[in-house]
């Protein structure tokens, strides 16, 4: 039995969602800049973290050609093929086949995967230990089956509304629970070790610095859970809002994600401190005294994830 899809019409839905994504594209692109002012600010070149500066340039050109094919796409649906597309705008922007369509969702996977990948990274580096990073590797690893398999079924249907009973429906509630846990299970275990890190760090400063991390972490990773968790339910209750979420918001909300963590940390002279702290020396849990080097860690703690994330 076909389920009876809610919400507003499909021509509407692009129309105010294309709107929403021009805001915070707006916004993300605020934040670009001041995360590209703080890699270059009284730096050399040579000091410049490029690889990820490298991510947040990716980052950026993915989410600026997700804007411009959304707004190619609301004027070929809405002017250019209004009175010869059968069925009209409706019809128009239910229809996945579209190579629009399935260049976003290509850009849509492009980039969780990147931001999951970044998040999953970062607990690696703070960690340090390969067994500890296996189920969040094959949670990421999942999410690029499930998003692969999503971005093919989708091009292969016609009627978006049958995409709630169909395969292709399987596959893309696969794709959000699997980000969703990525950078939920991932934020969470770096927020544990850096709390495991405070309570071998006797200073009462330091023990300051480590707030700011927490906060801007869970920030992150709260802001990318509740995108990912509505889309769940806009999905299953069958609403069209999982059209508006999941394919023009996500994308500057992954961006946004990344840029927050690694401006609000570089601004924070708390977290400095507490950063040159521990790259000095960090108490394991075995009272081994373990060395990080101090590139390495603000590399870990500048970096997002989004979605993980923390896109």
């Amino acid at each position: 039995m076909a389920s009876t899809v809610t919400g507003m019409p499909l021509d509407a839905a692009a129309i105010m969602s294309t709107v929403l994504e021009g805001i915070l594209y707006g916004f993300s692109v605020l934040m670009f800049i001041g995360t590209i002012w703080t890699f270059t600010y009284k730096k050399r070149t040579r000091d410049v973290n490029r690889p990820i500066a490298a991510v947040a340039v990716f980052l950026f050109l993915l989410s600026t050609m997700h804007m411009v094919i959304d707004i190619i796409q609301l004027e070929d649906g809405l002017v250019k093929y209004r009175n010869t597309f059968p069925g009209g705008p409706t019809a128009f922007f239910a229809d996945y086949t579209q190579e629009t369509y399935v260049v976003k969702a290509a850009l849509n996977l492009t980039q969780t995967l990147l931001a999951d990948g970044v998040v999953v990274y970062r607990c690696y580096i703070v960690w340090k230990s390969a067994r500890v990073m296996i189920l969040p590797c094959m949670m990421w690893c999942a999410v690029a089956v499930c998003g692969g398999f999503t971005v093919y079924d989708l091009s292969l249907t016609s009627d978006a509304n049958s995409v709630f009973t169909d395969q292709a429906g399987h596959w893309v509630t696969a794709f959000i629970f699997f980000t969703f846990t990525t950078n939920l299970f991932s934020s969470a275990l770096l927020a544990y070790r850096i709390w495991t890190i405070e309570r071998n760090i006797s200073t009462v400063h330091t023990r300051r610095g480590i707030r700011p991390i927490v906060r801007v972490l869970v920030d992150a990773a709260v802001l990318y859970s509740a995108a990912n968790l509505s889309a769940v339910i806009c999905f299953a209750l069958s609403n069209n809002g999982t059209y508006v979420i999941g394919n023009f918001l996500i994308n500057p909300i992954i961006s946004i994600s990344f840029y927050m963590v690694f401006i609000r940390i570089a601004i924070n002279e708390d977290t400095q401190d507490f950063l040159s702290t521990v790259s000095r020396t960090i108490e394991t849990d075995r009272g081994i005294p373990l060395h990080y080097p101090m590139q390495t860690l603000q590399t870990a703690f500048r970096e997002n994830n989004t979605s993980s994330w923390l896109k």
